[in-house]
């Protein structure tokens, strides 16, 4: 089961506004894909939440976008920028990403986003199966929220 980016923010309205606030913090993000022989890339991306959806634009023919077309399955690091304290803490993402090729879906996109060349680009549209943030709750505990498709976020405390 999973989710595009309008129901997880219907299910955990306070946890997507989080994790929007944390992706819109810096303009560059990690992406881990896997390759041909199945182990870890890691590579800079942008990201973009628009009409209800968390868009992946790739240039033509990168090995992120290669990776993709072969194997949808993908994780996605938000930037901890240099704030040591990390407010607002760490969060990722898990999914699938679906390439998107309607040419009326690419354009909307490109007129929003603006790419280098609006005529050449992969774009991904995501469907998640995992939401995580990790943060430090009143000074003292280690807080990790989960969320997956279908269950109730859960969140767990350490000392």
């Amino acid at each position: 089961m999973s989710y595009n980016w309008e129901a997880f923010a219907v299910a955990e309205p306070g946890l997507a506004a989080i994790v929007e606030k944390r992706f819109g913090a810096f303009t560059h993000h990690v992406l881990a894909t896997l390759r041909k022989d199945e182990s870890p890339r890691t590579t800079g991306l942008e990201v973009r939440f628009l009409s209800g959806e968390l868009w992946l634009g790739m240039m033509p023919g990168s090995r992120k976008a290669l990776d993709l077309r072969r194997d949808p399955r993908f994780a996605l690091q938000s930037n901890p920028g240099s704030d040591p304290e990390m407010a607002e803490g760490d969060v990722r993402i898990a999914g699938r990403a679906v390439e998107v090729r309607d040419p009326q879906v690419v354009a909307r996109y490109a007129d929003a986003v603006n790419p280098p060349d609006p005529t050449a680009f992969h774009l991904f549209r995501t469907e998640l199966t995992e939401v995580v943030r990790t943060y430090i709750e009143d000074g003292k505990y280690l807080a990790v929220q989960l969320w997956k498709p279908g269950a109730p976020l859960r969140t767990t405390r350490r000392t």
